[in-house]
C-alpha cells in the first residue's frame, strides 16, 4: 500500500449552491466537489474520504470550515495544493489553507465550533437576502441578547434540535455553550441602512438545527412574541412542540471551528 499522509484543509464556502456539506448522490455538495477537486490535484484512482468538523445544511454558509483527508505522496506543498484546488471549485468555494498534520481528525479533535447568524430589517436588496434572514419590522436587541445569556453553560437541548433518527425521544442531548450573544452591527458594505442583528453563539458541539431552532426563538423574544422565562422553561422541560418556524439557512454561517496548538489551532476566522 503506497505511504499517505493526512492532510488539514480549511474552506470557505457560500452555501446557496450547495444541498449541504455532506455528499448526496446527483447532488452538488461541498464534500462532493472538494473530493472532485482532490482526485484531478493528486491523480487519485478514486474520490477520497473527506472527515469535516460539522455538517452544514443546504444553504447554510461557511467562513472556516475545515476537513481532514489522507493523500498519497504530492509534489506541492500546501500552499500550491490550496491554490489549485481553489482553482477548480472557485467562486463558491475556496480552500484558504492546507497542511500536512499527521493523525488529525477534524471532527474528533475539534474542541468548540462557532455559528454566526445574521437577521437584517425589511425591506432588503436579493444580495442581502441571500446572506441574511430578513424579518419585518424592529428587533429589540437588547432583549434577544439578555435571553440568549440563559443558554450558557451544560443544558439539555432537546427542545432546540431535531431528533436524529437513531435517538430515543427521552434521551438527552446535552451541549455545553461557552458564548451566545446579540449585538448590533453596522452594513460596512452599505448594502442596507440600518445593518444588521448578529447572533454567534459558541459551544463543544450543536445538534442538528440548533442553532436555526435558537435563533428563531430569539427572534421572537426581540419582536415581544416570546419571553425569556419561556426559553429557561423550554430548556428545563425539553418541550419541543409550539416553537416557531425554523429560521433559514441563508442567514446562518459556521464562523470557526477550535483546535489547539498541536493540531494546528483555530480555523481562519476566529480571533
Amino acid at each position: 500500500m503506497a505511504a499517505t499522509h493526512r492532510w488539514r484543509l480549511d474552506l470557505s464556502y457560500d452555501g446557496a449552491g450547495f444541498s449541504g456539506f455532506a455528499p448526496q448522490p446527483g447532488r452538488r455538495t461541498v464534500v462532493g466537489e472538494l473530493a472532485a477537486a482532490l482526485v484531478r490535484v493528486a491523480r487519485l484512482e478514486a474520490a477520497p474520504f473527506l472527515t469535516g468538523a460539522g455538517r452544514t445544511d443546504t444553504g447554510v454558509h461557511a467562513l472556516a470550515q475545515v476537513v481532514s483527508v489522507d493523500l498519497p505522496e504530492i509534489a506541492l506543498d500546501g500552499e500550491a495544493l490550496a491554490a489549485r484546488l481553489s482553482g477548480l471549485t472557485r467562486p463558491d468555494l475556496v480552500v484558504t489553507a492546507a497542511r500536512i498534520l499527521e493523525g488529525f481528525d477534524a471532527r474528533r479533535d475539534a474542541l468548540w465550533r462557532a455559528y454566526r447568524y445574521r437577521v437584517v430589517a425589511a425591506p432588503a436588496t436579493s444580495l442581502v437576502r441571500a446572506h441574511a434572514w430578513v424579518v419585518p419590522g424592529s428587533l429589540d436587541v437588547a432583549a434577544m441578547d439578555a435571553a440568549a445569556q440563559l443558554l450558557l453553560g451544560e443544558h439539555d437541548f432537546r427542545a432546540f434540535c431535531r431528533r436524529p433518527p437513531d435517538k430515543d425521544p427521552g434521551e438527552a442531548l446535552v451541549r455545553r455553550v461557552e458564548d451566545a450573544h446579540w449585538r448590533a452591527a453596522p452594513d460596512s458594505l452599505g448594502l442596507h441602512p440600518t445593518g444588521y442583528a448578529l447572533f454567534e453563539i459558541r459551544a463543544n458541539a450543536f445538534c442538528h438545527h440548533q442553532v436555526r431552532t435558537l435563533c428563531a426563538f430569539l427572534v421572537e423574544v426581540g419582536r415581544g412574541r416570546r419571553s425569556a422565562d419561556e426559553l429557561a422553561e423550554r430548556l428545563a422541560s425539553g418541550v419541543r412542540y409550539g416553537l416557531p418556524a425554523l429560521a433559514p439557512p441563508e442567514g446562518l454561517s459556521l464562523l470557526a471551528v477550535g483546535y489547539d496548538a498541536s493540531r494546528g489551532g483555530p480555523s481562519a476566522s476566529a480571533g
